[in-house]
């Protein structure tokens, strides 16, 4: 029987387990000593691959940026890894500068004799030191310092860079145009994306600015594109026909302007046209009842706007349907992102009516916003800023369906230069006589007759004792359709409706055409007068407008109309127009015999001739700029500062004095220091949203400035305060543009 002896036994567990114990123990301190210079080892050929990395990676954005100007935040996107980069790139060259700094310090030390006493062995303090710091700072994600633009003009601008500072994280597409949560990258996103900001002078222009060398305008001298685009449309028909008969004109006139300026190199832009007016969805049968008397005013414009583009040699789609709108614009619909869509624009200039306006925020919903600036909307009457700018039109009790579209007002084009606020891009009076006709056209003797202008048998209501006095001294005619002319004295020789030839051999034989006070700005005065008629402009007093007409109801203007058709009246006059209050028969009687014994040439203003229209189609398509901050045009040297009296607008004291208010120089009369320059002095000063400012109160000496871009306005009057007004030249014939415009 075996007997176990527990204390031998216990004696060699423990030395086991010692000598395993001591094992494990070695090679562990063996695996740490071997680790430790490993990751020593690791850390260095890392920091290699780091430096030899970033070489390249600088190098790289170096090639893609060489023609990039200097500048803290100057290529195309500003993320935070190209700073970290830079950081650990200088950090390096630092540290190489110090051991360099030492290795020279010893040699001069050596070189003087190590045991002068003199000599001054004071270590010399890092060249970098402030700068290490700043690039540690930088490394942890510390933003540089960005020196912003003075922000007038742009009074959201400030808004926008706080919105985005909180959000900019919410919508990906931000950090995709390079926002980083750097203040420099919201200014750069709000200023080259969107237009809340002014651009940075020192930023480059971004590659897509560049004018593509193919992609310039040429001008067109045949309208067989054209025809073949507008074929494909029945509502067309009666745009086409004019375009037609006038296209001898038009390619005259568009190789005339280009003889007189020059018209090369000009960007070939993508424009889109929508006529919103001929949709099933408008409901106004425009297109259905052009041929039987329908109003034309509007397609007349539509027409002469088609063919100016066309013949400057832009790239056009027209589009009459929401099928077609969506279609063109299938690349954006449907965005909700945040940000404009990338890569090529889809359009470039939108040319639209009220109408189409509704239709296309409806259709590109969210998108609509990054578009608000190339939209150019076609409005006869005109919108004022205080009916354009929705919440002051609110607090203000405006009801019009028309109006609170918050664009810059010179994005409404109107029929006439009525209302300076808005741009004017009027119409071409059509000369409707053939090359046979035009050699006949001067034989036509005059005769002692007049034509009055009113086509439909209620205009002449209430109009028998004015015409009874015309009558007394020479035949009257008329040009009534419809079988009803109960209106119509019976001395009348009404020829009915007739074609643009056979009225335009009538106004020929016409020494006077007569209105009737309706309709307002119609294009038949203007006819009448090329054709060497007068025109007897039946005056309003009191003027017309909403407050007192129910025409005008509704319509987003206080406009008042002096006379049946103020253009006329204004920039044309005597001894072609004659204006008068159509009550007083001495009056009319007076101008009746002056008109008889004046013998005057056919005169049409250069605005509505085919060539007027494309220099100024051409002027705006150039130079107006509403996506990319405040372009000064018209030109500075154009501006010409008068003060108003109390009670009067802008509009009213440019017109007095022969000029035009131009609202596009507003800000530069926003401040102190630019009203002292005319003599104003303000001791105290405020800012206002309201459409009567800049101005001041002369007894106090308190100046009141503009707070919201969008109401600067020639429109409106204060009944204690003087306006400052800024009022620009014009070439006769051609007021759109300044006499340094071209």
């Amino acid at each position: 029987m075996a007997f176990f002896t527990p204390w031998k036994l216990s004696s060699q567990k423990l030395g086991f387990f010692l000598v395993t114990f001591g094992f494990i123990w070695g090679m562990m301190l063996l695996h740490f000593t071997i680790q430790q210079r490993t990751q020593h080892e690791s850390s260095s050929v890392l920091r290699e691959q780091i430096l030899d990395l970033s070489k390249r990676y600088i190098k790289a954005l170096a090639e893609e940026n060489r023609n990039v100007v200097d500048g803290p935040y100057v290529g195309t996107m500003t993320a935070y890894d190209l700073k970290k980069t830079l950081a650990v790139l200088l950090d390096n060259i630092l540290e190489r500068i110090g051991k360099l700094e030492s290795k020279v310090e010893n040699l001069v030390i050596n070189g003087t004799g190590a045991n002068s006493t003199n000599s001054t062995a004071t270590a010399a303090p890092s060249l970098g030191a402030a700068e290490k710091l700043n690039v540690a700072d930088l490394i942890n994600g510390a933003q540089e310092q960005c020196e912003l633009p003075p922000m007038d003009g742009f009074p959201h601008c400030e808004g926008k860079i706080k919105w985005m500072k909180d959000m900019w994280r919410s919508d990906p597409c931000y950090a995709s145009y390079g926002v980083d949560g750097s203040t420099c990258s919201f200014f750069i996103y709000l200023s080259e994306v969107e237009n809340w900001c002014p651009h940075l002078p020192w930023r480059a222009k971004n590659p897509d600015e560049e004018t593509d060398q193919k992609a310039m305008a040429e001008i067109h001298s045949n309208f067989d594109l054209l025809y073949k685009m507008m074929s494909k449309h029945e509502e067309f028909r009666w745009m086409m026909l004019r375009i037609r008969r006038m296209a001898d004109a038009w390619i005259k006139a568009i190789k005339s302007l280009a003889e007189k300026q020059n018209l090369e190199k000009r960007k070939r832009k993508k424009i889109l046209v929508h006529l919103g007016l001929l949709t099933k969805e408008s409901g106004f049968k425009i297109a259905e009842n052009a041929f039987s008397g329908g109003p034309l005013g509007e397609l007349v414009q539509w027409s002469d706007l088609i063919t100016s583009l066309y013949l400057l040699g832009h790239d056009i789609r027209i589009s009459s349907s929401l099928a077609e709108l969506k279609e063109i614009m299938k690349k954006v619909v449907g965005n909700r992102s945040g940000c404009p869509t990338q890569g090529d624009k889809v359009v470039e200039l939108i040319y639209i009516d009220i109408v189409g306006l509704t239709q296309f925020k409806k259709t590109l919903g969210p998108s609509w916003v990054h578009y608000q600036c190339m939209l150019r909307v076609l409005d006869s009457f005109g919108t004022e800023p205080e009916f354009n700018h929705a919440h002051y039109a609110q607090s203000k009790g405006h009801k019009t369906p028309w109006g609170k579209w918050n664009l810059n007002p010179q994005q409404f084009y109107t029929m006439f230069p009525h209302t300076p606020d808005n741009s004017f891009l009027g119409f071409v009076v059509e000369q409707h006589l053939n090359s046979s006709d035009v050699k006949h056209i001067n034989d036509i003797k005059r005769q002692n007759q007049s034509l009055v202008y009113g086509k439909v048998d209620n205009f002449w209501k209430d109009k028998k004792a004015y015409l009874d006095i015309i009558h007394t001294y020479m035949e009257v005619h008329g040009t009534v359709h419809g079988t009803s002319t109960v209106h119509m004295p019976s001395y009348v020789k009404n020829h009915g409706i007739l074609s643009g030839r056979d009225l335009q051999f009538l106004l020929r034989e016409t020494k006077l055409f007569v209105g009737l006070g309706f309709p307002y700005e119609g294009p038949a005065p203007l006819e009448a007068i090329a054709n060497g008629c007068a025109f007897l402009n039946p005056k309003f007093n009191p003027p017309k407008s909403s407050k007192n007409t129910d025409f005008f109801k509704g319509k987003p203007t206080l406009r008042e109309l002096t006379s049946q058709h103020p253009y006329a009246e204004v920039y044309i006059g005597k001894p072609h127009v004659w204006t008068v209050n159509i009550n007083d028969p001495s009056e009319v009687e007076n101008a009746v015999k002056a008109i008889l014994n004046q013998k005057i040439e056919p005169y049409l203003p250069y605005e509505f001739t085919c060539e007027g229209m494309l220099q100024r189609m051409n002027a705006f398509i150039e130079k107006q700029d509403f996506c990319h901050g405040q372009v000064m045009w018209p030109p500075l040297s154009a501006l010409q500062v008068k003060i108003t009296e109390p009670g009067k607008s802008c509009k009213q004291v440019c017109q007095e004095n022969q000029l035009i208010c131009e609202p596009s120089f507003f800000q530069h009369l926003n401040k102190d220091k630019d009203l002292l320059k005319y003599n104003v002095e303000c001791q105290t000063l405020e800012s206002a949203n309201d459409i009567v400012v800049p101005s001041f109160d002369e007894s106090r000496k308190h100046c009141i400035f503009q707070g919201d871009l969008l109401l600067f306005s020639c429109a409106g009057s204060h009944p204690n305060h003087k306006r400052v007004c800024p009022c620009r030249d014009y070439n006769k014939g051609q007021v759109a543009l300044c006499k340094d415009c071209l």
